[in-house]
This record gives C-alpha cells, structure tokens and sequence, in this order.
C-alpha cells in the first residue's frame, strides 16, 4: 500500500484499522502493542495523554478513548504500524499538494479546501466524509507539501461528565 491510498483511505473512513476517533485504548493497543507515550498533553494535568506508532500520533482521553489522531508527515520518512499499512510500514515523505488531491478524487473521497487557522506560509483542505484536516507548508517557490493529516476527535469531553457528577 502507499502512503497516499492510506491517507485518502483514512479521510474517507475516518479510521485506520482499529485507530479511530472514539476507540477504546484496550482495543487499540490489543492491536498494536504498547506505544511510544510522548506525555501529557498540559503541564497541570495527567490525561489526554499523546502516544505514537511511529508517525501515527494519537491523543487519548482520560476514559481511554482515542480522542485525536494524526499523521506526521514533515520529516523525512513517515512510519506506520507495518501490520496496518503492510510491508516495512516506512514511506518516503514530501507529498505535494497535488499528489495528495489526486489520491482524495481517486479514492472517490470529496474535499474542500479550508482556509483557517492555518499561517501565510501554510495551505490547508478538508475532506467532506470525515472533516480530516491536511495541512500543507508552502516552502518559497515550490509546490506546497503535506505536514500533517489529522482526524478530528469524536467531540467528547471527560470534565463535562466529572463535573455534572460533583
């Protein structure tokens, strides 16, 4: 599989094999085996922590559940979970913009483009199934390139449940 079919799969589903917004972290984890743990997410808090499968960065919920996800894509390569992409799991970086628009229309996967919050050197498009976010830098002269995708988190929130218990 290449890296471009995994990210227009990924925007037009919402999930790459068990990783989805809302997963249980057991189900994720049963899967994938125990990540790479980045820390927190506040200097005040313990939870939402932010774990890694290599480029495949996940911020889960005090609950346990995914509640953010994204893919890494500025450095040199990008490394996945070789059991949910196949082969090595590496892919060379560097996708352009029109690489990654061609993937979405291949895919059958509508986008749009999305113009905030992005920076004067930053471009940005959505895709319509899953509101996956790809935000691309706009080095001087060149084609934009990818940065990051990421998938939007499920909405939930913890401390609205915490606090309509106190």
């Amino acid at each position: 599989m290449e890296i471009l079919d995994v990210l227009a799969d990924m925007a037009k589903t919402g999930r790459l094999g068990p990783v989805s917004s809302g997963a249980d972290w057991n189900d994720v984890t049963a899967a994938l085996g125990e990540p790479w743990d980045i820390g927190t997410m506040s200097r005040n808090r313990t939870w939402p922590r932010l774990f890694a499968y290599g480029d495949l960065e996940l911020s889960v919920c005090r609950c346990r559940k995914v509640s953010l996800i994204c893919v890494q894509t500025w450095r040199d390569v990008v490394e996945l979970p070789p059991s949910l992409v196949g082969g090595t799991g590496t892919f060379p970086a560097g996708l352009k913009h029109a690489d990654v628009v061609s993937a979405l229309d291949k895919a059958s996967c509508p986008w749009e483009p999305h113009p905030p919050p992005t920076f004067g050197d930053q471009r940005s498009l959505v895709a319509i199934p899953t509101k996956a976010n790809f935000t691309f830098e706009i080095p001087k002269g060149e084609e934009p390139v990818l940065n990051v995708m990421g998938l939007p988190g499920d909405g939930h929130d913890c401390n609205v449940k915490r606090r309509q218990n106190w």
